[in-house]
This record gives C-alpha cells, structure tokens and sequence, in this order.
C-alpha cells in the first residue's frame, strides 16, 4: 500500500462520519484512500460491493469483468441500469461509480480475470473482492490470491442462500480449497440462472463483502479470517463456523501442488475433457446448439427436441416444434418418450438437462444427448430473436 495521503477539507466533510469511528478515523480514512482493490465481478455481488466500496473513499477500485449486461441481470446487479443492456459491465460500472465519487480512481479490466494475466492483476491491488458465479472463477481467483499473497474476500449467494470468508493464507488463514478442494461434479449444482437468486441477497452478501475489504484496509475490527459466515435469508438467520487451515491442502498447505496458474486446471465446466461415453458415437452425451438445431432441420421425425423447463420459463422464449416436459415430470413420462428417436434435451444453461439426459441413459435409452448451454446459447448463437433470462 503506498503512503497515505493528506486528507482535504472536501475530503474531511465526505466522510465525517467515517472520521467520528474512533476505529476508523483519520488514520484509517487515510489508509482507505491509499488502497487499492480489486472488485471481480461487476454482477450481483460486485455492485453493492463496488458501490459501498467507491462511497468509502478507497482510492483505487478496479472493476473487472467480460461480461455484458443482460436484462435479467437488472433485478440485482444495481450497477447497470435498463439502458445499459448489450454495453459491457466494465462500461456501465465505472460510469455509475463516477457519479458516487469522482475523487476516486476508477481502473477497467474488461478481459477479466484470466490465467495468463492473473498474477500480474492481482500483484497490482491489496485486496481481491471475488464477485464471481462459476466455479472455475473462484478457483482461479483463489489460486492467484494465494500465489500472490493477497487476501480474498469471497462471497457467494444461491437462491436464499448466502456465504462469507476472508480466505487470506499469506496471515496463517484458509483459502477456498481448504474448504472445497475441488470444483463439484459437472451437473451436481445448478447455477444461479438455473435455480435462481433472491436479488435483495445479494445487496446483503455483496454490503458485507465491502465491509471485510475496509476492514482489511483499516485493520478496524476482526476480519472473516478462518471464520465462514452463512446466511439463511428466508429465517433470517446468520451463522458463524470455523474454518481450519488444510495442512495437505493443494493451494496453500505444506506440500501445495497449484505453484503456477495452468488455463486447463480453470476451463469452465462446459468445455472440459469429459468421461468417454458408453453409448454410440452416434449419440454423444453432448451436441453443441448447431449441431442440435442441423439434426432437427435434417431429419425432424428422427430428432426430436425435449424442452424440460418449468412453464413460466417457456413464457419468456421456448423453441418452436420442442415438445415441453418439466424436469420433474420426465420419471412418470417414460412411456410415452420414444426409443426410436434421438431425443435433445434442453434446458435453460444446459445443467438440468445434463442430468435429465443421464438419467434417460440409465434407464435403457441410447439415443440421448444434452444440448450444451442449453437455450441461452441457442439465443446467443443461433437465434438473437428469443429472449434471455
């Protein structure tokens, strides 16, 4: 961290309630505004986030992100706004936190956060504030904390659900692996965008994300340090259990494996090297969007796509000529589904119907595949007139 500045008379009047803290003071705004931190994710936890932590003086805030912004987004991501649709997140973002506080600097890293440049972003900011939504991100942004020696202040939220750490090793903490070692089997969790997410959550984790990261800064109070916060919004409930550092742990422990970041190690689920299938190559577990839509079209009697969302999904977009099975509904529908047809199944992202498509195998159908990422994809790919969600 570089040597704290002056605070101005402008400044003094900012933040005055800030300097009445005796914890805080004019010491620790003087540290804030020397910081430099580094918000990955400008979604659902990183506007809160990135909001409080503009508002708070810190003096250098980077905001890193690829990603663009969608309309569902909107329903929690308050940092982008209904005219901000198609512009990149990094864009939206910076603009709102300008008009928070213009006396910050304001850094945009819209390739986001990749292997190759991991090191080197991180090595630049004191504190990482890890906003991400996909497994491969978070171990990717663990990793390069802990090659690093920064601190990572990591969030996460799941329908009602929500999860708060500091995972800091370089101070005799956990990371992330010391609690989960390894991404989970592809299909074994839904994503937010197939399960949902309460967007009030998200300003609650997102809030106190930015409240770890100032504590962090000023050294006020105890951080999340080895300790895991839990929060169950429907009962209102908050939680603290203590987390031990793993001395065999592959990022951080005694023997560490993980000294380098290799981009395979960090491929998103959907692309990784998968089990070889026991079926046909005919019927490959998996079709990309095109090849499901060029069976369609080909041969329509003999490729027949199921569309296994909940109703309210097909509201918003659906496929015509899919035939519409809801999830839950496929054991007492096996009857009437054909073996004589290849049967596509689709979902939403491609999770739910991953597992819908085992299932099927493993009850004696062979010819079943999984259309990868599912109807989003297929919006983004093959037809831009369908609605994404």
């Amino acid at each position: 961290m570089i040597t704290p500045p002056e605070l101005s008379p402008a400044d003094l009047a900012r933040y005055g309630r800030h300097l009445s803290l005796a914890e805080i003071g004019v010491a620790g705004q003087r540290k804030l505004a020397a910081a430099r931190i580094l918000v990955v994710g400008a979604g659902g936890l990183g506007s809160p986030a990135a909001l409080y932590l503009a508002a708070a003086g810190v003096g250098t805030l980077g905001i890193a992100d690829f990603d663009r912004v969608e309309r569902h987004n909107l329903q929690r991501q308050l940092l982008h706004e209904d005219g901000d649709v198609g512009e990149p997140k990094v864009q939206s973002a910076l603009r709102r936190l300008r008009t928070v506080n213009p006396g910050i600097q304001l850094n945009a890293h819209p390739e986001g956060v990749q292997p190759s440049t991991a090191l080197a972003l991180f090595s630049a900011y004191d504190v990482i504030v890890d906003g991400t939504d996909s497994f491969a991100s978070r171990y990717l942004n663990n990793d390069a904390a802990v090659l690093t020696g920064r601190p990572l202040v990591h969030g996460n939220v799941f329908r009602f659900d929500g999860q708060l750490s500091v995972f800091d090793p370089a101070r005799g903490g956990p990371c992330y692996r010391c609690l989960f070692p390894e991404p989970p089997p592809e299909g074994a969790v839904p994503s937010c965008g197939e399960a949902g997410v309460l967007g009030a959550l998200c300003g609650v984790i997102g809030s106190l994300q930015a409240l770890e990261a100032i504590k962090l800064v000023t050294g006020a109070g105890e951080p999340l340090r080895g300790r895991l916060l839990v929060h169950d919004a429907l009962a209102q409930r908050f939680q603290i259990l203590t987390l031990a550092r793993d001395p065999a742990c592959a990022g951080c422990g005694q023997a560490r494996v993980i000294r380098r970041l290799e981009p395979q190690r960090y491929a998103p689920a959907c692309s990784a090297a998968r089990p070889a299938s026991v079926m046909p190559e005919s019927f490959p577990l998996e079709l990309s969007v095109t090849a499901a839509r060029d069976l369609v079209q080909g041969d329509p009697v003999r490729a027949r796509i199921i569309d296994v969302r909940e109703s309210h999904e097909l509201a918003i977009c659906r496929l015509e000529g899919a035939e519409h099975i809801p999830m839950r509904q496929i054991p007492e529908r096996l009857a009437g589904l054909s073996r004589d047809q290849h049967l596509l199944i689709l979902c939403h992202h491609g999770s739910r119907s991953l597992n819908v498509t085992r299932y099927l195998r493993q009850q004696g159908f062979e010819a079943v595949s999984n259309i990868a990422g599912g109807i989003d994809t297929w919006a983004a790919e093959l037809d831009p007139s369908l609605a994404r969600y």
